[in-house]
């Protein structure tokens, strides 16, 4: 049984004649008298009886026709859904992102796509590099957007425009106002960072290895889960920290943290999605315009 044929079953109910049907639907009459005789056939029911000219749909063709009706009907929601779904007018995404990109990096991006996409569903989760990357293999995540290089065959990662790692301490620190620092004197300072497994962290630790240095030697006091908890503890005089400029840019300009002159890398965002998922077309269309920026 075609979708086909249960449309020119319908055709030929609601008309109660061959030659409307056939007319109705744009077929010869022969093709139309076929299709129905092809369904009686194959079932061993008589869905019309013929009466003179006419036709009269039988008590098994009055059944029968309500299904149809209801099949075409979940039909054509179905293409309907399809069609939406193409031109996104429905749909959904699921992103897991570190924090310092989900608290401001990620918003005004997201704000801009929801402007031009109203009907599809976005929902964000904060965690961090790690932890992103985990939910992008296990299939929790269509995309993961991330600070710190992943090591994975199965994540293809693009690279996003980033930010810089500031090196700051609070109104009390005896780096403040201080022109250069030597590398010798990081290690004189306690320091508060966020936790292992974050992208601020491994990037930090990364560019201390670049320059030749221990980063597990650091006298680290501090270990915190959130960029807001660092910011408040060195605010608060507890030490040191390197943070996104993006997370910095507010206390800054508010004169509660000053930035130390450190050299520390420009840093990539990364954009993961599992190489062997196909993304819908909702997430695949939020990544190619994060590409295009």
């Amino acid at each position: 049984m075609t979708l086909e044929q249960l449309r020119i079953f319908v055709a030929v109910a609601t008309q109660q004649h061959v030659t409307r049907a056939a007319a109705s639907l744009n077929l010869t009459q022969s093709a139309v008298s076929a299709a129905v005789s092809s369904l009686e056939a194959r079932h061993a029911v008589r869905l019309f009886d013929r009466v003179g000219r006419r036709i009269e749909l039988t008590e098994a063709g009055r059944l029968f026709l309500n299904e149809a009706v209801a099949v075409l009907a979940r039909a054509e929601a179905a293409e309907r859904m399809l069609a939406d779904l193409s031109a996104l007018k429905r749909g959904g995404i699921a992103i897991h992102a570190s924090q310092t990109i989900t608290g401001y990096w990620l918003p005004e991006r997201l704000v801009a796509f929801h402007r031009r996409y109203p009907d599809v569903d976005v929902a964000v989760k904060a965690a961090n590099t790690a932890q992103v990357a985990k939910a992008v293999l296990d299939g929790a995540a269509d995309l993961g957007l991330v600070e710190g290089e992943v090591a994975d065959p199965l994540l293809d990662q693009d690279l996003l425009a980033g930010d810089r790692l500031l090196l700051l301490v609070g109104d009390g620190h005896p780096w403040r106002g201080r022109s250069d620092l030597p590398m010798e004197e990081l290690y004189r300072s306690p320091w508060v960072l966020r936790e292992a497994g974050s992208g601020t962290r491994s990037e930090f630790e990364e560019a201390l290895r670049g320059q030749g240095r221990a980063p597990e030697d650091l006298p680290v006091t501090l270990e915190l889960p959130s960029n807001e908890a660092v910011l408040s503890a060195v605010m608060a005089g507890a030490g040191a920290t390197a943070l996104s400029d993006l997370v910095a840019r507010g206390a800054l300009a508010a004169g509660h943290l000053h930035r130390v002159p450190f050299p520390l890398p420009e840093r990539p965002f990364r954009l993961l999605r599992h190489r062997e998922r196909g993304l819908s077309h909702a997430a695949r269309t939020f990544r190619d315009r994060l590409l295009a920026e």
